[in-house]
């Protein structure tokens, strides 16, 4: 028996399989979409609009107390402002020109916010806060756009509407400066 050839066993070696390559690409991918999702995150300002209520025809009725609210910024073109509060017909002080930044329109809706509401707090409706109406008109450029509504950010006004109609009366304002 002894002439018999003896089975050879072979050896068995260890079977390791190096993952450092898979180890790499899952970092990538998780990587890639970390990235991926954070610059699908949507970069917006919040847009506020004034309580709609159906019972009045427009948003600004006279006598209805919401005119002493409301606070109408035109934009023109040469970054000019020009503002007045109420109603262009009805309005008790003239149309202002302003300027943007602090000593300008920043200036003028803080000190308007204050007194709105003070007024709405003495009518019994203290979180009656202003409404502005924001009119840019066809010469005015998106940067002053963008401006008029960090101003209103900085000016922490919560309801606010860009509008494109211009009453007759503001044509020829505009017209006049």
């Amino acid at each position: 028996m002894k002439n018999l050839p003896q089975k050879i066993r072979s050896r068995k070696l260890n079977s390791r399989v190096d993952l450092t390559a898979m180890v790499s690409v899952s970092f990538l991918l998780i990587i890639f979409f970390m990235v991926t999702i954070e610059l699908r995150k949507s970069k917006i300002m919040d847009l506020n609009l004034p309580y709609y209520d159906p019972k009045w025809d427009d948003a600004i009725v006279c006598g209805s107390g919401t005119e002493n609210r409301t606070i109408t910024v035109l934009l023109d073109d040469n970054n000019e402002i020009v503002t007045y509060s109420g109603l262009l017909f009805y309005t008790t002080k003239a149309p202002k020109k302003l300027s943007y930044g602090k000593d300008g329109i920043r200036k003028e809706l803080r000190i308007r916010k204050k007194n709105i509401l003070e007024y709405s707090a003495s009518m019994g409706k203290p979180m009656n806060g202003p409404i502005v109406i924001i009119k840019p008109s066809k010469k005015s450029n998106f940067k002053n756009l963008v401006d008029i509504l960090d101003e209103i950010a900085i000016a922490k006004i919560e309801a606010y509407v860009i509008v494109n109609d211009f009453t007759p009366e503001e044509s020829k304002l505009l017209a006049s400066n």
